[in-house]
């Protein structure tokens, strides 16, 4: 394929830094740096081993205070995590996204800060961390200070960030408001940046819009050497959720809150309408943050959102609800979902099993051989869910050791990431870049992926390294 035509130039070209999101699957971070723009591409936080998570607490290499906008592609923790320690060091610039992402993020926001405060608290409680006093990455006030710079800008329109500098949002079939980027830069360079790319199949939201080309690009590599399933991940969802409850068991379902949730409830919603999920067992909803973004999604239902497909407007709200179910947004309500007995069906946060509600169903329902854990999602290293998919024997959690004896079913293909079938066809029509840098994968995935794309594509494609910069040209 031949390469795009040289764009104009003036002046130096941008320089851009990977801070983040390369040869890992979080904490995304991508600084351009022109002559008079300094534009950060997401602003994820890091999750999962401790190597990974102690870069939350790095300095970045400009001050905060030197950045002029923040553009986030998607509302997930490991794409807009950091932004409240952002503005904590000095960012008073406008946080550019969908409208959509910036009601998903500030839930997103508030439950990483309050989720960061307790541990923080229970560590000074009881003494296992290695800081004195142990303190929070961020908090309330942080939070609140974050959402007053969010500054949503409309989906395929053009927006000038500051003098020369451009950006367009497209759809990215990802979650509900998820878009990739692209930046016209002052010296005409252009940059465009996948974010997390959604697959065709996503079962409430239509397919990414097609990628129209950029001297430079940046494209995630999450499931670049894999390859869905989807009817084969549905098969074995319905088979596990009728085993488990043919032996009175309990099915505990981890799903990320944003997105995760609803697709696993319209999955489960289209079980109950075929009659294999029973009327008679019921599916609890157990995270305030998933219950919150449910209500994103419903108003998106209601309000005909031109990123949900039609039949799901055309089903309505009960596409997304397998009534009868039953939300648990108190803590006593909680309570009440572990105390019970018999079958029936937990969705409940966090995704990776790293915190959240979810600990105490599994902490309950590992030891007894009739229950399942289904894990719908990518496991990245160094999480519980990753532990289980692994088959571990025993999972750590509140201080001891739990045995693990449930079931454990690995669907991954329930995530909403396009696979590398997928994400060679949504690069195949485009011009190709000058260079397209591959980012927000584990190492093989990424040079399975980069290789792939020389081998069908021949376009020049590498794997960066954390830190490193380049020009945009």
């Amino acid at each position: 394929m031949s390469q795009s035509a040289p764009s104009p130039a003036s002046g130096r070209p941008a320089l851009l830094r990977f801070l983040g999101g390369v040869r890992t699957v979080t904490g995304s971070k991508f600084l351009v740096e022109s002559d008079h723009a300094r534009i950060l591409v997401d602003c994820g936080l890091f999750q999962g081993v401790a190597d990974l998570r102690r870069h939350n607490w790095d300095r970045l290499p400009c001050d905060a205070s030197d950045i002029h906008a923040v553009v986030v592609t998607h509302a997930h923790l490991d794409h807009c995590g950091y932004l409240p320690r952002l503005v904590r060091h000095g960012f008073r610039g406008p946080i550019l996204t969908s409208a959509h992402t910036a009601r998903l993020a500030e839930i997103v926001l508030r439950d990483s800060a309050r989720l960061q405060m307790e541990a923080a608290e229970h560590a000074n409680q009881h003494g296992w961390s290695t800081h004195r006093p142990a303190r929070p990455l961020y908090d309330d006030d942080d939070v609140d200070r974050t959402i007053k710079y969010f500054d949503p800008v409309p989906v395929g329109s053009e927006i000038e960030i500051m003098a020369g500098t451009k950006l367009m949002l497209h759809h990215a079939g990802h979650i509900l408001g998820s878009a990739w980027a692209h930046l016209t830069l002052e010296d005409g360079h252009t940059l465009a940046v996948s974010g997390d790319l959604g697959r065709p199949g996503h079962p409430l939201l239509l397919p990414p819009e097609p990628f129209s080309g950029a001297d430079v690009l940046l494209m995630e590599s999450t499931y670049g050497n894999r390859r869905h399933d989807h009817e084969s991940a549905r098969r074995e969802f319905a088979s596990v959720i009728t085993r488990t409850l043919s032996r009175g068991g309990t099915v505990v379902i981890p799903a990320f809150a944003i997105d995760r949730t609803e697709v696993v409830l319209h999955e489960l919603a289209t079980l109950r309408d075929d009659g294999t999920l029973p009327r008679h067992v019921p599916v609890y909803v157990d995270s305030p943050m998933a219950l919150a973004a449910l209500d994103v999604y419903r108003d998106a239902v209601r309000t005909h959102s031109p990123e949900l497909r039609p039949e799901i407007l055309a089903r309505g709200e009960a596409a997304i609800s397998p009534e009868p179910f039953l939300a648990a947004r108190t803590v006593q309500e909680s309570i009440d979902i572990n105390n019970t007995t018999g079958p029936a069906i937990i969705v409940s946060s966090a995704g990776m099993a790293t915190g959240g509600r979810v600990l105490h169903h599994l902490h309950r329902i590992l030891p007894d051989p009739r229950n399942a854990v289904v894990i719908v999602g990518f496991a990245a290293a160094g999480t519980r869910s990753r532990d289980l998919v692994d088959g571990a024997r025993t999972l750590k959690m509140f201080g001891e050791y739990i045995p693990v004896r449930a079931e454990v079913a690995d669907v991954p293909h329930f995530s909403a990431h396009a696979d590398a079938d997928q994400i060679i066809d949504w690069l195949r029509a485009a011009p190709a870049p000058r260079t397209t840098y591959l980012v927000h994968g584990e190492e093989t995935a990424s040079e399975t992926l980069r290789d792939r794309i020389d081998d069908e594509l021949g376009w020049t494609t590498v794997v960066p390294k954390s830190g490193e910069a380049v020009l945009v040209r």
